[in-house]
């Protein structure tokens, strides 16, 4: 039991220590290519293209949920997107870091 809650310990913190920088470049990339959308962007310049590639596969499905009496002509699924990584933040470092840990100690 004590190797599986130290394992337990370890994911937990090594889950917390990858997720947050990972979801924050994320959100990063996310609001880059919205600003760059704004100025109307060769799309072959490679750098553009690596934000589309890149963001896309997150906010296409966010834009095809949208409804079409809902679009107002501003493409709002960046700020789905980060709103819903920001979520999901909270709940990996609020709720499953601190489940995990709250097991290991249980366990011992």
């Amino acid at each position: 039991m004590f190797v599986t809650s130290n394992f337990l310990v370890f994911l937990a913190k090594l889950l917390s220590f990858i997720s947050y920088p990972c979801l924050w470049l994320i959100q990063i990339i996310i609001i880059i290519r919205a600003l760059i959308s704004w100025v109307n962007p060769d799309p072959y310049n490679p750098i553009v293209q690596f934000l589309n590639k890149v963001t896309e596969p997150i906010l296409y499905p966010i834009r095809r949920m949208l409804h079409l009496d809902f679009r107002i002509g501003i493409d709002i699924s960046p700020i789905i997107a980060i709103l819903l990584i920001y979520i999901l933040q909270l709940f990996i470092n609020n709720f499953l870091v601190n489940t995990l840990i709250d097991l290991a100690y249980k366990l011992k």
